[in-house]
């Protein structure tokens, strides 16, 4: 068990998991790759990183690595060795994930983690590169690790890179996990995938919000509901409390609620044995915050 001690150089750091409102595919590129449009909400929910600035160069990440993954495949650990390159950096870091975010989930957690590794190591290694240049490096990590990068809630277009930020309403939201593993390639190469959908506007989503991301939807659900019947009955539970919507490629669903109680609520009426839990809408990412005390403390 490691000892993650401050005195000994360990700082803690969040790395919000984030839902889709909705998510339409409205066209597909000659190199095969879709055009999306979607509304990233970031919860104030997410997993925990532990890091410790190494003065050997080293990168290490600590801890449970998916089987079949290599260190050095791992994303918190290649997103800490291209900030090493890319600011010509000579130290290293100590990496620990805690993880909360379902892997394949469709939840963001890996593309969070990288994002955090990013943000915060261009702190505690002094690179001072900036939002823009980390959002630039996330991009060649993952579509959707320069949203976390960013820290705010936004309307994404092209791949999901081209971010608008958007104001949302305070909400709540009762997630649950069906504990399957959705596989984004193969959804994307589904052919019973949506893939011409008529583009919406941030107008028409920014109008109401709530019943915006109910109307336009997620390209993915009737896919991934007829292909795996966890997630349908996920699906069939969450109606009896609120319009249950998936987010990403799946397969954690969820249905937002106006305040805590609600969605505390309607937690309490499904019935046992799902994986469920609640998680309050952020205004912006907790890591912003986090940035922004550890700066302040430093003055």
């Amino acid at each position: 068990m490691i000892d993650f001690d401050p005195a000994d150089g360990w700082s803690t750091w969040p790395a919000p998991a984030k839902l889709n409102l909705f998510l339409r595919i409205t066209g597909r590129r000659a190199n095969g790759y879709h055009e999306l449009q979607t509304i990233f909400r970031l919860l104030d929910w997410g997993d925990t990183l532990r890091l410790r600035v190494r003065q050997d160069g080293a990168v290490h990440r600590h801890g449970d690595v998916l089987p079949g993954l290599e260190e050095e495949d791992d994303l918190v650990v290649r997103a800490a060795r291209r900030l090493k390159m890319a600011a010509n950096v000579v130290l290293g870091a100590d990496i620990y994930v805690e993880k909360r975010t379902p892997t394949g989930g469709g939840m963001g957690g890996g593309s969070s983690d990288a994002a955090t590794v990013l943000r915060a190591l261009d702190h505690l290694w002094g690179c001072h590169l900036g939002e823009e240049a980390l959002a630039t490096l996330g991009l060649k990590l993952g579509a959707d690790v320069p949203v976390f990068v960013r820290g705010r809630n936004a309307w994404a277009e092209g791949l999901g890179e081209i971010l608008t930020p958007i104001d949302l309403p305070p909400a709540w939201y009762l997630i649950v996990a069906p504990g399957v593993h959705a596989s984004t390639v193969a959804l994307f190469q589904a052919a019973e995938l949506t893939r011409n959908a008529a583009p919406a506007t941030i107008s028409d989503f920014v109008s109401d919000p709530f019943l915006q991301g109910q109307a336009l939807g997620n390209a993915f659900e009737p896919v991934l509901r007829r292909r795996e019947p966890a997630v349908d009955a996920v699906f069939n539970a969450l109606r009896s409390v609120g319009v249950p919507r998936l987010t990403g490629s799946g397969s954690a669903c969820f249905v937002e609620f106006a305040d805590r109680e609600s969605a505390e609520a309607a937690l309490a009426r499904l019935p046992h044995g799902f994986h469920a839990w609640v998680a309050a809408g952020a205004s912006r990412s907790p890591l912003l915050d986090a940035l922004e005390s550890k700066a302040g403390n430093r003055q």
